[in-house]
């Protein structure tokens, strides 16, 4: 509300003009002077740069796409919905789902070994009501429509799911937005073999995107959106891209089939059953259609082999992994935006995918964004999954954690990379300590990180130093004089001995041992000792050999007065054991490099979120 102006300022103005002897005229002045200060107070407010919600038809109710993300905790947002919500609903009302199939044209090492029907994609597709205009597409692609046997089946994709579809169903359609819901090959209603991940599906997955940009309603821009498989198929599509496809959405999607069961060398349990359960579930053996890829016959065989003889050439017998890694085939060839989510707790899809690789794609030139919070397999706005996290796996994070500004965050990304509408987007990640701050970072690890190395000898370091399946050590750090600040990849190199065996494997656990707090760990396979995924032979004979490990990315703040402890055993987590577990391995010491920050209280780069409130609910 406009103030009046003040009496005293009047009283002034008459004063002035009783001395011309003039007082009618004075007094016309007065009025005329008192309408124009009036005026310019409310020009001042109008034109301050400042948010505003403002339910009328003006233009003033747009400004909540505008205000910068340090802001966004000021906003009037929903903090207590199921997922974040933007500020207002858009003019168009959604026309009923129509579905359609899409031909695809493989080429013969792709055929479907099980029955020889045409190749072909299902899209269940939602479009907004509107005239003249045409609208770009957001699309969510995987295996998990109608997943499963006949009896316990998921829904179809002819229903949004709970994912990605019944979210932008609810949020982005009116807004001007189409939806599509695709079904791999192999499941719903598409056709053909699933060929997890392998080249036949990344053909389909890039046929629906051409189909989606060259249909009369569309503007001609996709974008993908989608978590876990779901988000692997963003970088499937990217591959080998479409004209069409502008922006990719992948949430712990995983980089690569190897890249996601293996690392350094060190196999998850669940990698040697990963393509034999797909295959059991989209194969249906009570009908002639068998639904059997050429690769199905080598993915059960290649975790055997790889786990067993890599160093051996086991790893590479077929081109089974190199025709399931995404990533490199995504930088030599993709020109659209990446927008990473990852949650650092996530290890069903571990957050090693995310880092090198945002760095890799900005370096090519890409615009790269990135959100990574202390959550697990998740979206960042599910502030009730979110509340299930234990002690070490991200709930001290919890209370700041779930972002309820994120639709707004994804609306302006995907008006300005499918409508060319607004500001070009910035490349940045926002990243969340593991006790719950915020900092906001033009790349991560940050730029201005330096490395500070201890030699593990000179911390608490064991007499006994054999690790095995029976038995682990424990190096204790001193005391940190000052609060540090770890973000990126911390390393461990290790100073090891064979036990009389051709192998071994260490997992490493960091912790704050004043607090007794699980901050990350590592895993290595001693033939992967350089790191990656190039095995080398190792001599069983009491060989010395030095393991280059990494940790997983973290982003942990020590307290003053606080020790750390590296924990050292056989396997963790969901690893499997070493072949040589029962005799193990002999660490005779090493190094461990700490990438430090400095981020004071006062830092600039520290923002405020507008997080979920589950008091509120």
């Amino acid at each position: 509300m406009v103030e009046a102006p003040k009496p005293n300022l009047v009283d002034e103005l008459e004063v002035g003009f009783n001395q011309h002897n003039d007082v009618k005229e004075g007094n016309y002045v007065i009025l005329a002077t008192s309408i124009m200060i009036t005026i310019f107070i409310i020009l001042s407010f109008v034109l301050e740069p400042k948010f505003i919600i403002d339910d009328s038809d003006s233009n003033d109710n747009y400004q909540w796409r505008e205000v910068p993300l340090k802001e966004r905790y000021n906003m009037d947002l929903n903090l207590t919905s199921w997922r974040s919500q933007l500020p207002e609903s858009g003019p168009y009302e959604i026309l009923p789902m129509t579905e359609h199939f899409i031909e695809v044209d493989l080429p013969a090492s792709e055929q479907d070994a099980g029955y020889p029907e045409d190749a072909l994609m299902h899209v269940a597709l939602w479009l907004p009501n509107v005239t003249e205009e045409k609208v770009p597409v957001i699309a969510t692609i995987h295996p998990y429509y109608d997943f499963g046997t006949e009896v316990d089946d998921s829904n179809p994709n002819t229903i949004p799911d709970l994912g990605v579809g019944q979210w932008i169903f609810e949020e982005f359609i009116s807004h001007g937005y189409a939806l599509a819901q695709i079904s791999t090959f192999g499941s719903g209603q598409s056709t053909h073999c699933q060929d997890v991940k392998g080249l036949g599906e990344q053909i389909g997955i890039q046929a629906a995107v051409e189909w989606l940009g060259t249909q009369n309603w569309s503007n001609g821009n996709v974008g993908l959106m989608g978590k876990s498989y779901a988000g692997t198929t963003n970088w499937e599509a990217a591959q080998n891209p479409s004209e069409h496809l502008k922006t990719i959405v992948p949430i712990s999607g995983s980089i690569g089939v190897q890249q996601m069961f293996y690392r350094n060398g060190s196999a998850e349990a669940r990698a040697m059953g990963y393509d034999l359960a797909y295959e059991l579930a989209t194969a249906d053996p009570t009908t002639d259609d068998l639904r059997i890829c050429q690769d199905d016959l080598w993915g059960p065989a290649m975790p055997v082999t790889t786990s067993l003889a890599a160093e051996f050439g086991g790893d590479d017998i077929s081109d089974y992994w190199e025709e399931r890694y995404h990533l490199g085939d995504v930088i030599d060839n993709y020109n659209g935006s990446v927008y990473i989510v990852w949650g650092m707790q996530d290890w069903n899809v571990d957050p090693y995918h995310a880092f090198p690789t945002y760095q890799m794609l900005r370096d090519k030139g890409l615009t790269v964004r990135g959100i990574m919070g202390q959550w697990g397999h998740n979206y960042p706005d599910q502030g009730e999954v979110h509340s299930q996290l234990g002690t070490g796996y991200g709930k001290e994070a919890y209370e700041n954690m779930s972002r309820m500004d994120w639709a707004i965050e994804l609306f302006n990304w995907f008006e300005y990379w499918l409508k060319g509408i607004g500001d070009e987007t910035e490349s940045y990640v926002q990243m969340q300590t593991h006790d719950g701050r915020w900092h906001l970072e033009e790349t991560w690890p940050p730029e201005d990180m330096s490395w500070e190395t201890h030699e593990l000898t000179d911390w608490s370091f064991p007499s006994s130093s054999l690790v095995r399946a029976d038995s682990g050590i424990k190096i204790i750090s001193p005391q940190f004089e000052e609060e540090i600040h770890l973000s990126g990849l911390p390393t461990l190199h290790l100073d090891v001995t064979t036990q009389g065996c051709n192998g071994g494997q260490i997992f490493a656990t960091l912790w704050d041992e004043t607090l007794g707090l699980r901050l990350g760990h590592a895993v290595m396979d001693i033939r992967y000792r350089d790191g990656g995924y190039v095995a080398k032979p190792v001599s069983p004979l009491f060989a010395s050999y030095t393991m280059l490990m990494e940790f997983n990315p973290l982003d942990v703040i020590l307290p003053a007065g606080n020790s750390l402890s590296i924990e050292l055993t056989d396997s963790g987590e969901d690893y499997l054991p070493s072949t040589c577990a029962v005799t193990g391995l002999s660490v005779n010491g090493g190094t461990f490099g700490m990438p430090l920050i400095d981020r004071p209280p006062n830092h600039e780069n520290w923002f405020e979120v507008a997080h979920y409130n589950s008091s509120a609910v």
